[in-house]
């Protein structure tokens, strides 16, 4: 099945203001979704069929750190779908460039539900992004899965009852790595750079759920705007910030740290995991520098990504396979873990799927995923992660340190990491 991608330039404002209003419309006359009626099939579901589609940065200041992501979903669907599909289907994944604008994500998304019908939207990616279509997925009742972005928004099950994250949110990803600055560095100045939305600001609320506002030496915020971090690197310097907490996409935890060192400053760099793959920063420093400067770089994570685990080998395969031998990073492992996650859901949601059916499944309780910490979907949970490990990097290789923590209710807790086994080459079953 050949994958289909659909690149847009970004929408003119006169355009991107139609679109708006033509979407409102939309929201308002068009037939609402199915939801759940076993009389009649689900949009997106034939006999042997199940089509879904995303919103992603294809192009853009979001693209270099995360197009690659929707490539390994749709690997991963292609070495399924070669496995006979799920309950008997093949997924058919569309992909659409939204380049990081949610004008053009609201044009995009209404094309998938209201022109393409899918049967659900995937990962979505972007906190900005995905915001402006939270309202319109939920009112059509379009199941709206396991959003890329670590938002808190994703989790209002009682507002927001189709919507589903993925990431651990920023919140907890924030409070993880102010627990384990205080456990392994006691005394030293944090600080944060955050972007400004969000993903800074409930990044920051997770550090002083730990620290206090009085342990946070200072905090910078940036735009994506604005490729430009030398006034909040210089600020952070003055301050005598000895640590560093970075709410900051691929791109601008490499503009963080290369900025610094031009300032000849070098303190010590944490980040959420949103901003923290390995190969994707060296090739945003260059091969020269970015190994020297990544050493000892701390982040999170809460999928395997571990060089000698089985879903790495596996993952490698299918990578190998089905996309092109595409460089292999830590989007490869997060998209195929979206990937094997929608599959888990489509399994559970049996032979003949509705919308509110894989709603039910994910809301069992019952899904296992492919993560170093247990799943915390629920009737009353919409997150999918609330704790994560902690990683390391040396000598080039970007690992699990041992340290796992778990943050519910304001409280951080250490624990013990339980990765999910690998069964069945890696294909739920129904």
């Amino acid at each position: 099945m050949s994958q289909r991608i659909i690149r847009r330039r970004t929408v003119a404002p006169a355009v991107a203001a139609a679109a708006v209003a033509a979407l409102v419309l939309a929201a308002c006359s068009s037939p609402a979704a199915q939801s759940g009626s076993e009389a009649e099939a689900a949009p997106g579901i034939t006999d042997d069929t199940v089509t879904i589609g995303t919103h992603t940065p294809l192009t853009g200041p979001a693209a270099a750190g995360y197009a690659s992501i929707s490539a390994a979903t749709k690997a991963y669907f292609d070495y399924v779908n070669d496995q006979g599909g799920i309950n008997g289907r093949t997924i058919e994944y569309l992909v659409k460039d939204d380049g990081y604008n949610p004008a053009t994500t609201q044009t995009v998304v209404r094309e998938l539900v209201q022109e393409d019908e899918v049967f659900a939207i995937l990962n979505g990616l972007g906190t900005p992004t995905h915001t402006s279509v939270l309202d319109y997925l939920n009112q059509n009742e379009v199941p709206d899965l396991f959003v890329a972005s670590g938002s808190t928004s994703w989790n209002q099950p009682e507002e927001y009852p189709w919507t589903f994250g993925f990431n651990a949110d920023y919140v907890v990803e924030g409070a993880a790595l102010a627990q384990y600055a205080q456990d392994e560095f006691p005394g030293k100045k944090l600080c944060v750079l955050g972007q400004d939305d969000d993903f800074g600001s409930e990044f920051l609320e997770g550090v002083e759920q730990v620290v206090g506002e009085e342990g946070v030496t200072d905090f910078q915020v940036y735009s994506v705007s604005n490729q430009d971090v030398l006034a909040q690197i210089g600020a952070l310097k003055t301050a005598g910030c000895e640590i560093n907490l970075l709410a900051t996409i691929n791109g601008f935890t490499a503009l963080a740290l290369g900025t610094a060192a031009k300032l000849g400053w070098f303190p010590q760099w944490f980040s959420s995991s949103s901003g923290a793959d390995y190969p994707t920063l060296v090739e945003y420093l260059g091969a020269d520098v970015g190994p020297k400067l990544l050493q000892g770089f701390t982040s999170t994570n809460y999928l395997p990504f571990s060089p000698d685990g089985e879903w790495v080998e596996l993952f490698t395969q299918i990578n190998d396979e089905y996309n092109g031998g595409a460089p292999f990073t830590g989007n490869t492992v997060y998209g195929m873990s979206v990937g094997y996650l929608f599959a888990e859901a489509l399994a559970a949601a049996g032979e003949d799927p509705t919308r509110q059916g894989i709603v039910d499944a994910i809301t069992s309780g019952d899904l296992q995923g492919n993560g170093v910490v247990p799943l915390a979907f629920s009737a009353d949970s919409h997150a999918a992660y609330v704790g994560v490990g902690i990683t390391t990097v040396d000598q080039g290789v970007q690992d699990f340190n041992g340290a796992t923590y778990s943050v519910e209710g304001g409280s951080v807790t250490a624990v013990d990491a339980t990765p999910v086994a690998l069964e069945n080459e890696g294909v739920p079953a129904g």
